[in-house]
């Protein structure tokens, strides 16, 4: 009894503590005024010209759409774009929170990196023809050439992505393969075999942690091995997770070759059914995550301790397959779909120690 609450009143401190320190990193860096630090790395617009909308045909197109007008406030000194870590905790809560457990030097970047990826990711969920798509995936593409020439366009996370390439000077191919892969898996297509899920998880959720490192003043052979395994592993997880939610719009992109080896149908899925077949496909596909993050353990001696900051994300990882182990690979089992109230305790408890990187 002692024991429980015990655990229970440091799960509170930890979250009461996680909420102040939220709290008092967005007042100190300006986030509640809309102050930030455009003092520092003010929009570049020394014309009238840069200050009039784009003219380019593309974004006039575009400008048409209900999510490009959504977007197109101009951050400027008196006007912040910094809405976006609020949305970012409830698009990529678990994102959200590996970010604000960064040194506060780089806080603030990994907050627009995760929104940029956000942006990203809900471009295939948000429309209805595969063009639409394109278009916006374009809008990026253009909009990333932009910042590495100094001329950001007039949307909030592409600005905030400027500074951050400025602070850190980030590399373009990673923002470049993100956007491609993200392109790539537009068509409503399951994956042909496990391999080509992780590619996909390479080009996205790796770049994502490669950028991070970058952030963190981390360039090392060692760390990006360790980020490539870990965002396969994410890459894997999410296409799980995202099984039960995709199923109810009668879709199915876990691989191919997996669900032929087990004689599953897509239809399994869509139905929910729970049978052995269908829990041997998941175990499969979820062993896959676990190897990736057990070769990423691996680097724990190698990978400075610099870096452990941008591998917070395998708590996450590693709960969700052990919740999964506990309702023996039940995808579709209540208790997986509910948010884990205990991140920030597991974050606080366990990834600080070299031996959790």
């Amino acid at each position: 009894m002692w024991q429980a609450a015990k655990g229970m009143s440091v799960l509170v401190l930890s979250l009461v503590l996680v909420k102040w320190h939220w709290a008092n990193s967005l007042t100190a860096q300006g986030l509640g005024q809309g102050t930030y630090d455009a003092k520092f790395y003010p929009l570049p617009h020394s014309n009238a010209q840069k200050q009039q909308a784009p003219a380019c045909p593309h974004r006039e197109r575009k400008a048409e759409d209900d999510w490009q007008n959504r977007e197109r406030s101009i951050p400027g000194h008196t006007e912040c774009c910094w809405s976006h870590p609020l949305r970012l905790r409830k698009r990529d809560y678990e994102g959200f929170l590996c970010s604000l457990l960064l040194p506060v030097e780089s806080r603030t970047s990994a907050f627009a990196l995760r929104a940029f990826n956000v942006e990203l990711a809900q471009i295939k969920d948000s429309i209805t023809q595969k063009t639409t798509g394109l278009m916006r995936m374009q809008f990026w593409r253009e909009a990333v050439e932009d910042i590495y020439c100094d001329n950001p366009p007039h949307q909030p996370v592409a600005a905030e992505l400027w500074r951050a390439v400025k602070r850190h000077n980030l590399t373009k191919m990673w923002f470049m393969k993100i956007i491609d892969e993200r392109e790539k898996n537009l068509d409503d297509r399951a994956y042909r075999n496990i391999q080509e899920l992780e590619t996909y998880a390479e080009n996205t959720q790796s770049a994502l942690l490669y950028l991070t490192l970058e952030m963190l003043g981390v360039r090392d052979i060692h760390a990006d091995h360790a980020a490539s395994h870990i965002g396969k592993a994410q890459g894997i997880v999410t296409c799980l997770r995202a099984t039960p939610y995709h199923s109810t719009r009668q879709k199915v992109f876990l691989p191919m070759d997996i669900c032929m080896l087990h004689g599953v149908s897509q239809e399994d899925f869509i139905r929910g059914k729970q049978e052995k077949n269908v829990r041997d496909v998941i175990y499969d596909i979820a062993s896959q995550a676990h190897i990736h993050l057990e070769h990423a353990r691996s680097f724990s001696k190698k990978v400075p301790v610099k870096a452990y900051p941008a591998f917070f994300c395998t708590v996450a990882l590693d709960d969700y397959l052990c919740n999964m182990r506990k309702v023996d690979f039940n995808i579709f089992h209540p208790s997986l779909q509910k948010k884990s109230s205990g991140y920030m305790l597991f974050f606080y408890q366990g990834l600080l120690s070299p031996s959790a990187s």
